[in-house]
């Protein structure tokens, strides 16, 4: 699929240049580092599956990475992150007013992409995916520093803020090769299942990971107090008014802020159960992806999409 990724690549390159020079090298450098553009894959592999119309399947993928992208921006605002990957955010070099119309911008440019395929449906599947996106991210916000949360809280707050361009990348890609109906809830599903799993996955390695691997201070979501499914576990499992769980709350509601006493937090998570538990809800979430993509006819994009679900588990094994 290498050939048919490098042709996103660079209609992404080129719907994310901005007339600025200072401006449009910063986001440049965030769209070359990509990562690995598993978005645009997974919608690429759906459409393959069918009818591959290769310049409709790109002109959408394009859209899905930006939208991405652009997404990326707004949540590092958000989050005041310095770092991403590694690198520094745009906001750690611009005004936040830049960024947030640079990421307003890429969102314009994603939808144009969208527009772009000629198909009404993919445009709904774009906006919905949009619109999921802020919900998420809504979620989190006002979750934040709340510590009575339930599983059912926190798998609506990753659909919205993950699963849901997943699920929008493997449905538009399906609709464009134009495959049955009930093949394209099937695979839609399947999106929704890797995304929630790899959402999992990235929960854990937030705590499990030292800072230099992930780019970020290692419990950096509990130090901005958003209570992941590892935190939730572990929460349960600790014995009420007992002094791990009065730290454990302070910390989530924002009240010790010492970092070496959220350290000493998330170092009891890693040695407690909650980090396999958290990885087997994972799993679950992608043996059922796998199973809804044996409606796919096509037996190379039905593995190669396998595969794709295998890797978020892959990354903690």
């Amino acid at each position: 699929m290498r050939a048919d990724l490098e042709r996103v690549d660079a209609r992404v390159e080129q719907a994310a240049t901005i007339d600025y020079p200072l401006a449009s090298g910063l986001v440049l450098d965030i769209v070359k580092a990509g990562g690995k553009r598993l978005r645009p894959l997974m919608l690429l592999l759906a459409g393959r599956g069918y009818t591959y119309d290769l310049d409709r399947l790109v002109t959408a993928a394009a859209g899905i990475e930006l939208l991405h992208t652009a997404s990326l921006i707004h949540d590092d605002t958000l989050d005041r992150a310095s770092t991403r990957r590694g690198k520094p955010t745009l906001n750690s070099r611009l005004g936040s007013g830049a960024v947030i119309m640079i990421g307003d911008f890429l969102f314009a440019q994603s939808a144009i992409l969208a527009a772009a395929t000629g198909s009404t449906r993919v445009v709904s599947i774009f906006a919905g995916s949009l619109g999921d996106i802020c919900d998420g991210q809504l979620r989190e916000m006002m979750d934040a520093h709340r510590t009575e949360q339930n599983r059912a809280d926190y798998e609506k707050r990753i659909y919205g803020k993950t699963a849901s361009l997943f699920a929008g990348a493997a449905e538009m890609g399906a609709v464009i090769g134009d495959a049955p109906e009930d093949h394209i809830q099937a695979v839609r599903q399947y999106g929704s299942d890797v995304g929630m799993a790899f959402q999992i996955i990235d929960d854990v390695l937030d705590v499990t990971q030292e800072t230099d691997g992930i780019g970020k201070p290692a419990g950096n979501d509990l130090r901005q107090g958003t209570v992941t499914l590892p935190v939730m576990i572990y929460a349960r499992d600790l014995m009420p008014g007992s002094d791990a769980q009065r730290t454990l709350d302070a910390v989530i509601r924002g009240e010790i802020e010492d970092s070496a006493a959220i350290d000493d937090v998330v170092h009891a998570i890693r040695a407690s159960s909650a980090i396999e538990e958290t990885i087997e809800a994972a799993r679950i979430f992608t043996e059922q992806a796998k199973r809804q993509i044996e409606i796919i006819p096509d037996p190379q994009s039905r593995d190669l999409l396998a595969e794709i679900a295998d890797l978020a588990i892959r990354r903690v094994s």
